[in-house]
């Protein structure tokens, strides 16, 4: 019985005395706050000699005002600023996503179990968006990437600085640093923010994206083009021919995306499986990655790709050059049909009815003069019909148009045909200048002679192809040089307007005639904005004639809309100017053949300039004239080889031109010219 009683008395001073002391103690400590704030006193307080002294180390702050520890919470987005590679980007998204987690998770520790129970939900649905965030990222990264595997050069720069700004404004975003208190309503608070902030993140890819797909509308074209020439390099690769299975699968890939291409060039163009035929190319591709091995074989195969397509776009610039010089030598079926039955028609005219209205105004000084030559009656009708449309009193304007021979009745009956309103019109044969023979012209007497026969039809076996667009038949036409014989055809005229037959008149042209030529003999446009327009470009100063006369850097002007004073033209002796320069010439040793290098050497300080709006040029050529600048002409010119009258014409300003042709019009449809 002793010894029972002291086993009950030792086992409860072991035993429950501590419990009971232990649970006492720890009460104490839960309800007195006081005795907290003692204890951080104690902690932030030491005594050292004596005197009391403040720890730097800890923050001076009272128990009651201890805030939590401030953390940075990364998304999915930011890991943009790390290496670009869809492992590395996966992987730290997951490590975000957890790290976010934690955090959520050390809170909620401190929470009721209310409290606790509304967090896990949101904290669920949080873990769960952020997922959903990273796959969406994951997969417009591989798109993007995709894209600049097609080619970056694509791109546009506006959209590139779009994207960049708006990827800047998402991490600074995502480095806000977030203060939260310990109350509920605070934290509550903090919860929706951070909500309506990841919900605007997800929302700003799609725009890049929707910024992306505006700026490419052929994007997926290119890159279904691209992987087509990826597949051929895996093909040509040892270890994809060692591999008949994965050959079978690349080969399959590569019909399937084929047909869907065809020859689609937009993306709004592609059937609907085509993004399937896409993604299973892209892994099919994936796997031909792998498989590869060697890469020195990969560089190897791309450089002689490489060099095989340079030298096929080689061979592709130098036929389409020899195939556009020819197309402008030659006449289509419709314009060389339009002559020959206008000629025939003309010649079942009655005499009567072969002549034109006012001709009493062929030679009046005191009305408004146009020169025009050129064997091109569609060409003509389109020169004469839009400068009258813009022609504020059409009855003062005449019309001189010179041809030749062949063409002269086709022009003479359709002018007949479709008289120019109230303006008045002559058309002259050239035939009929008896003055204009050999023994007075020198150019003339050159267009005849063997040599100049020689270079025409027995040179054209040379190898170089920089002589082609000398070699254009309009250079053996004197009608091309009659334009240095204006006093000579219109011998009681003071002013003359040149126009080319390739131009279209867009304003009224009547200014032109009051201007003030600060006695020049010719009023053009210069053409100084680009190095191939002055005078070094068309002349040789190799030679000392030229090197000593003329600045090769002096500005070239431009022919097709030229006003010229015929009166100075006479007394400062033009003609005989040009006469003495072409017989210096006989041996093509100053310029090739043409007539800008002749009238820049004839009218060498003898040009007064005109405003750059009179006169438009390049839409023969260039696709990429000044849309402004066209619409502020009054004259364009469509010089160089895409005539508009031709198929090889450029598209965009061929509506410049069919505007003032009239497609309904009996001979036209006869000889099924069409628009």
């Amino acid at each position: 019985m002793v010894v029972r009683n002291l086993v009950l008395v030792l086992l409860f001073v072991t035993v429950v005395a501590p419990i009971v002391l232990y649970t006492d103690r720890l009460g104490t400590f839960k309800t007195s706050s006081s005795s907290r704030d003692e204890f951080v006193e104690d902690v932030t307080t030491v005594t050292l000699n004596g005197h009391n002294e403040r720890l730097n180390v800890l923050p001076q702050e009272s128990a009651t005002t201890i805030k939590e520890p401030i953390r940075i919470v990364y998304s999915d987005t930011s890991t943009k600023s790390l290496p670009n590679s869809d492992d590395l980007d996966l992987q730290d998204t997951h490590i975000a996503v957890s790290g976010q987690v934690e955090s959520r998770s050390t809170r909620v520790l401190s929470m009721t179990d209310e409290e606790e129970q509304d967090q896990r939900t949101n904290l669920i649905r949080e873990v769960t968006d952020s997922l959903e965030e990273a796959n969406d990222s994951n997969e417009h990264n591989t798109d993007t990437n995709t894209h600049k595997d097609i080619g970056e050069d694509t791109i546009d720069a506006d959209d590139q600085a779009d994207q960049s700004s708006d990827n800047a404004s998402q991490n600074t975003q995502n480095m806000e640093i977030k203060h939260e208190k310990q109350s509920t309503k605070h934290e509550q608070q903090t919860t929706q923010t951070s909500t309506k902030v990841k919900k605007k993140e997800r929302k700003k890819p799609d725009t890049s994206i929707q910024n992306d797909q505006t700026a490419m509308p052929d994007a997926r074209v290119l890159q279904l083009k691209d992987q087509i020439i990826r597949a051929k390099v895996y093909l040509s690769l040892p270890a994809t021919r060692n591999n008949p299975h994965f050959t079978r699968e690349l080969r399959g890939r590569m019909k399937e995306v084929q047909r869907v291409l065809g020859d689609v060039r937009k993306d709004s163009e592609l059937p609907r499986n085509a993004y399937d035929k896409l993604k299973a190319m892209e892994q099919t591709l994936a796997k031909g990655k792998q498989l590869q091995d060697d890469c020195a074989s990969v560089v190897k195969k791309l450089r002689a790709m490489l060099h095989s397509t340079e030298e096929q776009l080689r061979v592709h610039k130098k036929q389409t050059i020899f195939l556009t010089q020819l197309t402008a030598k030659t006449i289509p079926k419709g314009l060389h049909c339009l002559p020959l039955r206008l000629t025939t028609e003309y010649y079942t005219l009655n005499s009567s009815q072969h002549d034109f209205p006012n001709q009493e105004k062929l030679e009046d000084p005191q009305l408004f003069h146009y020169a025009l030559f050129s064997d091109n009656v569609l060409a003509a009708a389109v020169v004469l019909n839009s400068t009258i449309t813009y022609a504020k009193d059409p009855s003062k304007h005449v019309f001189h148009i010179v041809t030749d021979r062949l063409n002269y009745a086709a022009m003479r009956m359709w002018f007949l045909a479709n008289p120019p309103g109230k303006a008045s019109i002559q058309v002259q044969n050239i035939e009929e200048f008896t003055w204009l023979n050999a023994s007075y012209s020198p150019v003339l007497k050159q267009l005849g002679s063997q040599s100049m026969i020689d270079y025409y039809f027995r040179a054209h076996r040379a190898n170089s192809d920089s002589n082609l667009k000398y070699r254009n038949p309009k250079y053996l036409s004197i009608l091309n040089h009659l334009r240095f014989y204006l006093p000579e055809i219109f011998p009681k005229l003071n002013k003359v307007l040149f126009l080319d037959d390739d131009i279209v008149v867009k304003k009224d042209l009547t200014a032109l005639w009051s201007l003030d030529l600060k006695g020049n003999v010719n009023g053009a446009v210069e053409t100084c904005g680009e190095s191939f327009h002055r005078f070094d470009r068309y002349l040789n100063f190799s030679n000392p004639l030229i090197s000593k006369n003329f600045d090769p850097h002096a500005c070239g002007w431009a022919y097709g809309m030229n006003i010229f004073d015929l009166d100075q033209w006479k007394r400062q002796n033009i003609t005989g100017l040009y006469h003495r320069w072409q017989k210096l010439n006989q041996d093509r040793q100053l310029w090739k053949l043409g007539t800008l290098p002749p009238g820049l050497i004839t009218f060498w300080k003898r040009t007064y300039p005109l405003h750059r709006s009179w006169h438009v040029l390049g839409l023969g050529y260039n696709p990429n004239v000044n849309q402004k600048e066209i619409e502020r002409a009054a004259v364009i010119h469509y010089n160089g080889n895409m005539k508009p009258w031709l198929e090889i014409s450029i598209p965009k300003y061929r509506n410049y031109w069919t505007r003032y042709v009239d497609y309904d019009h009996l001979y036209l449809r006869e000889c099924n010219i069409n628009p």
